[in-house]
C-alpha cells in the first residue's frame, strides 16, 4: 500500500489517497478533491506509475474531500469503475443536492477548496450495501457499512494483509497520537458510529488507514482513544447547547477551545493541518444537530 499526500491547499498531512497495486492496474481508495489532482498525479509519478494505470476507485463515502475528483478522473479513465455505497450512488450520478449542501458549509471557498465535481455515469458505478467480498488488485476486500460520520460510509478490509481502510469512521490523526472526531453535519449518529467501530474491530485489523491521515498500527489503542475523544467532543457540544447565547457565540467558544487544545499539543503546522482536515465550526454543527434531534420532544 502506498499513501499519497494530496497537499490540500499546499499543506502537509491533511488529505491522503491510498494506492494499491495489482496485476491489472491500480486501485485508489478515496482519490480526494479535484483541486488536489496535480498532487495525486505527482505522487503516482513518484511511484513510477501514471494516472492511466488506475482501473478501480473505491470510495468510503462521497464527501468532497474524499470523492470530489471521481467524475473528473473517469473522464480521463474510460475503463475505470467506482465502488460506492447505495446511499451515495444517486448523488454521484446527480450531484446537485450534494453540492448545494456543501455550498452552505463552504460558501465562496467551494472552488478553491475542492475544484469541480463532475457527475459520474451510472454505468460506471458498482453499488455496495455492505457485507460484500470484492476481488480487486489481486486480493480480497471485505466491505462493511459503517455509518455514524456519514449515512453513505463504507469501510474496506484487505483480507490478505489485514489492513482496514476506514475513511473518516476511525477519526482524524494527523500526527502522533492526537485525535479529533470528524463530526460535520448532517449525518452524525453516535449510536451508529459505535456499531460501525465494532464492525471494524471484528475484522481484527493489523492496521487502519485514515484519509486524515495515513496508516495507524496501534489499532486497539487508537480505537479506544478515539472513542474517548468522540465522547468528550460530543459532551462539550451538548454543554454549549445548555449555555446562554446564540449559536454563533456557542460555535465561537467551541472553536476557541478546539484551537487552543491543538495549538497547545501540536506544532503550528500540525495544528493548522488538523483544523484543515476537520473545520472546528463544522464539528460543532454536526454534533449540535445530533443532540437537538436526540433531545427533541417525540
Amino acid at each position: 500500500m502506498n499513501f499519497i499526500d494530496l497537499r490540500f491547499l499546499g499543506m502537509k498531512r491533511v488529505i491522503g489517497a491510498a494506492i494499491l497495486e495489482g496485476p491489472s492496474g491500480l486501485t485508489i481508495i478515496d482519490p480526494g478533491p479535484t483541486s488536489c489532482l496535480p498532487a495525486l498525479e505527482s505522487g503516482l509519478s513518484d511511484m513510477g506509475r501514471r494516472l492511466s494505470d488506475v482501473q478501480t476507485i473505491l470510495l468510503t463515502h462521497i464527501h468532497l474531500d474524499h470523492a470530489g475528483a471521481t467524475g473528473t478522473l473517469l473522464q480521463r479513465l474510460p475503463h475505470a469503475v467506482v465502488y460506492v455505497h447505495q446511499r451515495g450512488a444517486p448523488h454521484m450520478i446527480e450531484p446537485s443536492k450534494l453540492l448545494a449542501s456543501a455550498t452552505r458549509l463552504y460558501g465562496s471557498n467551494m472552488d478553491r477548496f475542492w475544484g469541480e465535481f463532475r457527475a459520474v455515469p451510472a454505468e460506471r458505478l458498482r453499488v455496495l450495501e455492505g457485507g460484500e467480498r470484492l476481488e480487486l488488485a489481486g486480493r480480497t476486500f471485505a466491505v462493511e457499512y459503517t455509518p455514524g460520520h456519514a449515512s453513505h460510509h463504507v469501510s474496506y478490509c484487505d483480507m490478505t494483509t489485514g489492513i482496514a481502510y476506514v475513511g473518516d469512521t476511525g477519526g482524524i490523526r494527523v500526527v502522533g497520537d492526537y485525535i479529533k472526531a470528524p463530526t460535520p453535519p448532517p449525518d452524525i449518529d453516535l449510536e451508529l458510529w459505535e456499531e460501525s467501530l465494532q464492525k471494524i474491530e471484528a475484522w481484527k485489523p493489523t492496521a487502519l488507514v485514515l484519509t486524515h491521515f495515513g496508516r495507524v498500527d496501534d489499532v486497539t489503542d487508537h480505537l479506544r482513544n478515539f472513542r474517548g475523544v468522540l465522547a468528550r467532543q460530543s459532551a462539550l457540544v451538548r454543554e454549549t447547547l445548555a449555555s446562554d447565547g446564540t449559536d454563533e457565540e456557542r460555535i465561537g467558544r467551541f472553536v476557541e477551545d478546539m484551537r487552543a487544545d491543538a495549538q497547545r499539543r501540536l506544532s503550528r503546522e500540525d495544528a493548522a493541518s488538523t483544523e484543515a482536515a476537520a473545520a472546528f465550526d463544522q464539528l460543532w454543527q454536526g454534533l449540535a444537530r445530533y443532540w437537538r434531534k436526540k433531545m427533541a420532544p417525540r
